[in-house]
């Protein structure tokens, strides 16, 4: 269910019986030739139909993370690290008073997770609450079946290429990439690093069968899903 269509009566009424909700978040920023929004919109999807047979609230996904390393990419947009830890503390404020009490978070992009000990901490002043970062296209199974699949598999490669991160008008290659020098594109700024990384692939082929990208979607879904419903206390 997303709170959208929710007014704030029915959410007073619903922590009532219910005190679980879903935030996610993502990130704008370089995806190759997939949308620049492909984190955002990754994660805000896979958190409503993970949450829709539950009725659980799934608020509208945070766009912006913290993408410094792809700030030469035009399009790409990225809070600082004090700025983000920020954001999300107030986030996890406003849900609080809300009345929820469990919390599931839904990383879409790598560059957020060092809000980890910030959870800690809020929770350690909020000690009747359960808070989860759920990085969902690497959870267990969901990265399984992509191994399966194709071990070669990385940022802004087939692995993030679905139906809905497509931009219409956009070809995308054919063809395989190989596995780019992670230690020397750490090491530099953002602007050598676009000259290193190109169009922004990682590794791997660029798109796969639309068959392989829905069957890792059920598992993602489905993983998700699980985290809603256990492991709170």
């Amino acid at each position: 269910m997303r709170i959208q269509d929710m007014n704030w009566s029915q959410v007073e009424a619903r922590v009532k019986e219910d005190d679980r909700c879903v935030l996610p978040i993502g990130s704008v920023e370089q995806h190759a030739y997939l949308s620049l929004a492909t984190d955002t919109i990754l994660a805000e999807r896979v958190s409503v139909e993970a949450a829709e047979p539950l009725g659980v609230p799934v608020y509208p996904c945070l766009p912006f993370g913290m993408a410094s390393t792809f700030a030469a990419f035009p399009g790409t947009m990225s809070l600082r690290l004090r700025t983000y830890l920020a954001v999300i503390e107030d986030l996890l404020d406003s849900v609080y008073r809300s009345g929820f009490r469990r919390i599931l978070i839904v990383n879409g992009h790598g560059g957020n997770t060092p809000v980890n000990p910030l959870l800690s901490e809020w929770m350690n002043a909020h000690r009747d609450t359960s808070v989860k970062l759920h990085d969902w296209w690497r959870a267990p199974k969901t990265m399984a079946k992509v191994q399966e699949i194709d071990p070669a598999a990385s940022h802004a490669s087939w692995m993030e290429n679905f139906p809905w991160t497509r931009i219409e008008g956009a070809p995308i290659p054919n063809d395989r990439k190989e596995r780019i020098d992670f230690a020397a594109t750490a090491r530099v700024d953002a602007w050598r690093k676009r000259e290193r990384i190109a169009e922004g692939n990682y590794h791997g082929l660029f798109q796969r069968p639309d068959e392989d990208m829905l069957a890792i979607w059920q598992v993602g879904v489905e993983e998700t899903r699980h985290e809603i419903e256990h492991g709170w206390h």
